[in-house]
């Protein structure tokens, strides 16, 4: 049975995100966290799954907020 290319990207933004945890420096965990959520946000919406979207553009927002040293909070 084949697996549909869907799955091979679900299983891929899962590699990458967790692979974001062996970064050495913040930044880079960061940007990997930024690349695995956009991965699953077009995971959620190949597969119609609002809630991984959602969750994901939020992952995605914050993570790029930090790594911009939320500028738009400190002034």
């Amino acid at each position: 049975m084949a697996v549909p290319l869907v799955e091979y990207l679900g299983w891929l933004a899962t590699a990458v995100f967790v692979g974001s945890y062996l970064c050495k420096g913040s930044a880079a965990l960061k940007r990997m966290q930024m690349i695995g959520a956009l991965m699953w946000v077009v995971y959620g919406l190949v597969i119609g799954a609002t809630p991984v979207v959602a969750a994901n553009l939020l992952v995605f927002t914050v993570a790029g907020w930090t790594l911009m040293g939320r500028r738009g909070l400190t002034g």
